[in-house]
């Protein structure tokens, strides 16, 4: 078996763990929060729609609002230093104009390829079903949370994805429109207060078929 090179980012794939207890007195600052976020938003997305939208939920307040709409995992959401509940746009093609308008100013493709490929985006997600949409969506938003958790950890900051909510109110709840945000799921994060365990992935080689 090839053995992984040892380099930070081994080190960081290796050693994040879904954290259920945090050290309630770390917190992280607004800006430094938006900076790992921006990091995450590398993530691919299709047509380069970045559906992605995020609730940081980190006051006692929003904490409570967000208490009843778990089904388990309220530990976490007492002691982490936000909660951040990931919604995907169903209409993240309004925004083509401004993504591929700034591409063509950047020089990062030429203003008639921007323009087209800002046409033929716009136009094919507005003809799409609801449920064809909320399928880019959720694709493209767990993209983003995946590699969030790495960037997290590289802050030194740990994390833990939790599906267990309630998706019919979660939007309402907080005020928003629950036909455009789609929940996803939400990310604890925060500084362990204990350390994650190891947990059994199967063997590649029983998961794979070669052609």
């Amino acid at each position: 078996m090839t053995q992984l090179a040892t380099n930070d980012f081994t080190k960081i794939l290796e050693g994040r763990r879904s954290i259920r207890k945090y050290d309630s007195k770390v917190k992280i600052s607004r800006e430094e929060m938006l900076a790992m976020l921006d990091e995450a938003a590398k993530a691919p997305s299709s047509v380069n729609m970045q559906p992605w939208r995020f609730l940081i939920v980190e006051s006692d307040e929003g904490k409570a609002t967000l208490a009843p709409l778990l089904q388990f995992n309220r530990r976490q959401n007492k002691t982490s230093s936000a909660m951040i509940v990931v919604f995907g746009d169903m209409r993240c093609y309004e925004y083509a104009d401004r993504i591929y308008g700034e591409a063509a100013k950047r020089g990062i493709m030429p203003s008639l390829m921007a323009k087209a490929q800002m046409t033929v985006a716009a136009s094919a997600y507005r003809k799409f079903s609801r449920s064809r949409m909320n399928d880019i969506v959720i694709i493209d938003s767990s993209l983003f949370a995946m590699q969030f958790m790495l960037v997290a950890r590289s802050h030194g900051y740990d994390t833990n994805p939790i599906g267990g909510f309630d998706r019919d109110k979660i939007a309402e709840d907080f005020g928003l429109d629950a036909e455009r945000y789609v929940p996803v799921l939400i990310m604890s994060i925060g500084k362990a207060a204990t350390e994650g365990h190891e947990s059994v992935r199967l063997p590649t080689e029983e998961l794979v078929w070669w052609r």
